[in-house]
């Protein structure tokens, strides 16, 4: 069961989630887009999105620090680990009341404004679903388990097994010791990168970075430029001969 649930599981969803991308790529490229339905409600939009997001960036930053970075690397240029807890808990915290608040918003707006909700897809409400459930696994790993619970260092075990993924050597131990939380968490993580490619998300690998470095484009009207001459009618003569011409 460990080797099913903590091997099998997993290359399968990043399986699903690399072939999924390249299917949609192939055979719905007018589908990847995000959908958005700003022109039909805009107020709550304004707010929820931005939290939403920066919520998002700041929770993806904080696991990819504490599943990729060891402990070790972070004890040798100077960040203890009390250090490094405190800041993980409370960073976690504040990205994570932000994400919440951003979805809850989004998700408010998506069932009561009337136009919105007839736009709202069926792939659209799994989508919401498993970002609630995954948000609510990871608040309460974060609130119940470190900040108000005795604390958990999965630095030292669902890291190592995450990290061993990649050199196909994952240690299943390691989950199979770890609080149910944390372990519902990583697995639907896992379930939601291979639901990914088949929602809205996929927008995320288009977004226009070339923005921020390609040059100005400068409009600017011609001074001096001479002007341009009307060219003169046609005689009754003229457009006789231009008739036996053609």
């Amino acid at each position: 069961m460990n080797t099913l649930i903590w091997i099998v599981v997993p290359y399968a969803c990043l399986a699903v989630f690399v072939v999924g991308h390249v299917w949609r790529w192939r055979h719905d490229q007018f589908g990847w887009t995000t959908h958005t339905s700003q022109l039909l409600e805009s107020r709550i939009l304004r707010l929820g999105s931005p939290l939403f997001h920066l919520g998002a960036f700041g929770v993806i930053i904080g696991h990819a620090m504490g599943l990729l970075v060891p402990a070790s690397l972070t004890e040798k240029i100077g960040v203890s680990e009390h250090v490094y807890h405190a800041t993980a808990v409370w960073g976690g915290t504040v990205t994570g009341i932000m994400l919440v608040a951003g979805l809850a918003l989004l998700i408010a707006r998506r069932f009561v404004n009337g136009r919105v909700r007839r736009v709202t897809t069926t792939m659209d409400k799994v989508l919401y679903v498993a970002l609630a459930s995954m948000v609510i696994l990871g608040m309460t790993a974060t609130l119940g388990t470190n900040l108000l619970g005795e604390g958990y260092d999965y630095r030292e075990t669902i890291a190592v097994w995450f990290r061993g993924m990649f050199w196909f050597s994952p240690q299943t131990d390691l989950m199979a010791g770890a609080p149910l939380v944390y372990q519902l968490h990583a697995l639907g993580g896992f379930l939601f990168l291979a639901l990914w490619p088949f929602t809205r998300l996929v927008h995320v690998w288009s977004a226009p970075l070339a923005y921020l470095w390609r040059p100005y484009v400068v409009y600017r009207a011609r001074r001096g430029a001479p002007a341009a001459v009307a060219p003169a009618p046609a005689t009754v003569r003229d457009r006789g001969m231009h008739d036996i011409r053609h």
